[in-house]
């Protein structure tokens, strides 16, 4: 079962148009999960992002494009190298993802996100066992910046 859990001081600070974006993503039903750091900082982690990573099960879900077409925003097709992208008020902190490096498919990986609150919602996020599976996987020089700060979390949310 997956674990509940409270928003936590370090999360993503998220506009009225961005919390009811995640909320209809909820209602509708649509499958996705919070991963990156904000995922990180949604259980704690003291870390700083500028977006929010959004990994949905299906980018050609009609329950996803209803949901966005009822925010007033829509998907940009990739083009070229260009990843897809939201377009529309409310959605444009958030990025889409497509592969998570390291880690299993989505399906695998949201049997075991865990629900965070969101004020009267829960969004289920990447587990920071797996946030930090995907950052290793990757190598990058920013990413080996916080490893040690989300291993320091891990074990501070494993104490409580």
């Amino acid at each position: 079962m997956p674990a509940r859990g409270k928003p936590r001081p370090g999360g993503p600070p998220l506009s009225a148009a961005e919390l009811r974006f995640l909320r209809a993503l909820v209602r509708a039903k649509v499958d996705f999960m919070i991963v990156g750091l904000s995922a990180a900082a949604l259980q704690g982690a003291p870390v700083v992002t500028q977006d929010v990573d959004l990994w949905f099960r299906d980018l050609n879900d009609p329950r996803l494009h209803r949901t966005l077409r009822k925010v007033g925003s829509g998907i940009l097709e990739p083009v070229g190298l260009n990843p897809p992208v939201l377009l529309g008020e409310g959605v444009d902190l958030f990025d889409l993802v497509t592969h998570m490096h390291g880690l299993e498919g989505f399906a695998e990986e949201m049997k075991h996100a865990v629900r965070i609150s969101l004020g009267s919602f829960r969004v289920p996020v990447l587990p920071l066992d797996r946030v930090i599976a995907s950052k290793r996987a990757l190598g990058r020089p920013k990413d080996e910046l916080y490893l040690r700060v989300l291993a320091d979390t891990r074990k501070a949310v494993r104490r409580r």
